[in-house]
């Protein structure tokens, strides 16, 4: 069993995935002891591997971000004048990805607002997040440009019975997948590979630390019961330790 562990660390599978299989391994072999088709169970005393720390998430820089921005604004004013009945689609899509990157909201936390959950006034707003993790209900303030957004989407929004704050098809609430798709497309178009809103959310917490933001008021906004999962964004990233060794 232990040359099976040495198999997998030299395919350079995640600890994660080593420890989980044999965790498995462990308790075929323990009901195979007790049903006596074996007399010592092969995977004990075989250690687990030690966890070199959690992965640092994948996140957009400040560059990378404002590309993003420009490219959705322009998508927006294009479809305008070129694709009318596409437009107001494309300005859900744009509005979509720039909540997420400005909120930090989880997908499905998005998908489930309201038009009840948004509030904007001429120079403040916030959004309140009812269906969080854990069903913790939050408070997310937003920034001019997220309530710039959300209050052109707003303005354009079709005027139908349900109040979910952004329609899909057959005038229902947005779907995860349908979300998923409208930031997929963003950021191929602005050329930037396997963007999810996991990642738009992952940048908008980085952001944050590195202007200076405390780890329990980034919590906070997540929505993390624990500091312990919101630290990790204080981790420098590839890009960032490339730049500390150039400056040598």
């Amino acid at each position: 069993m232990r040359t099976h562990r040495q198999m997998m660390l030299d395919a350079n599978a995640k600890p994660q995935t080593i420890n989980r299989r044999l965790a498995a391994l462990a308790v075929y072999g323990q009901w195979a002891c007790q049903a006596g088709e074996i007399s010592r169970n092969p995977v004990q005393n075989v250690r687990s591997i030690a966890r070199s720390g959690q992965p640092v998430p994948k996140w957009l820089d400040k560059r990378q971000r404002a590309a993003l921005v420009r490219t959705v604004e322009k998508d927006v004013q294009a479809a305008r004048h070129r694709f009318p009945r596409l437009w107001v689609l494309r300005l859900r899509d744009a509005t979509i990805v720039l909540v997420l990157l400005n909120t930090g909201l989880r997908v499905g936390e998005l998908c489930a607002l309201r038009l009840s959950d948004i509030h904007l006034s001429e120079r403040k707003g916030f959004v309140v997040v009812r269906a969080g993790k854990g069903l913790k209900q939050r408070t997310v303030p937003l920034n001019p440009q997220a309530r710039q957004a959300l209050s052109a989407w707003l303005e354009s929004r079709p005027e139908i019975a349900t109040d979910a704050l952004f329609i899909g098809q057959r005038d229902r609430p947005i779907t995860s997948a349908a979300a998923q798709r409208a930031v997929a497309r963003a950021a191929q178009i602005a050329g930037l590979p396997s963007v999810t809103p996991h990642v738009l959310r992952h940048s908008f917490a980085k952001a944050l630390i590195d202007e200076g933001v405390t780890m329990e008021k980034v919590a906070t906004l997540l929505g993390h019961s624990s500091l312990n999962t919101t630290r990790i964004y204080t981790t420098p990233g590839d890009e960032e330790l490339g730049e500390a060794v150039e400056r040598l």
